[in-house]
């Protein structure tokens, strides 16, 4: 019995990192995108509707392209990321990602690409013409963060890279290990 206990608790505390491993949804943003969240008591906040209703315009469309950002929305307890619903655990774990604490009203976090934090204050109501700014006042440095590189193409026996329509040539087989030699009492 006891050693069933043991075999279970090590299961668990070997699988538990890996079931929540996708514990942090601005991980997909960082270096790619700058995710823009907004934290409502409901969908009929002004703040909010505000923004959804400035993403309508073609100009504002643009400009959110222009700068990579990335919407995610919470009213109450239904999240949502560029309009397409977020799970309820996902939801919660944005919310903890962006440890706020109690706060009352709306709250606007502007992520940049290196993960830093920046609260856009607002009095109420909030248009894409603020965010723009919130956006264009960001550091130098995080404004040249990109996302990483690609791995590298396959290499040629001579070092040189492969053509693109050329198939890389797969590798040797490793050498057989020699039998084990017989231990000595």
């Amino acid at each position: 019995m006891l050693a069933r206990s043991l075999t279970l608790a090590t299961l668990l505390a070997i699988a538990a990192p890996l079931v929540f491993a996708d514990d942090a949804p601005l991980a997909q943003d960082l270096g790619k995108a700058r995710p823009l969240v907004v934290i409502a008591p409901s969908t009929a906040d002004p703040v909010l509707r505000g923004i959804n209703d400035a993403l309508k315009e073609p100009a504002a469309q643009a400009g959110f392209k222009e700068r990579n950002l990335v919407l995610y929305s919470v009213a109450g307890m239904v999240g949502k990321r560029d309009d397409k619903f977020l799970e309820q655990q996902t939801t919660m774990a944005l919310i903890r990602e962006l440890s706020l604490g109690a706060r009352n009203g709306t709250q606007v976090i502007l992520v940049g690409k290196d993960g830093q934090k920046h609260e856009i204050k607002h009095d109420g109501t909030l248009d894409a013409k603020e965010i723009f700014a919130a956006v264009d006042a960001l550091p130098a440095e995080e404004k040249a963060i990109t996302a990483p590189e690609p791995v590298p193409v396959a290499e040629t026996k001579a070092g040189k890279p492969a053509k693109a329509g050329e198939p890389a040539k797969p590798a040797k087989p490793a050498k057989p290990l020699p039998p084990p030699k017989p231990l000595d009492d």
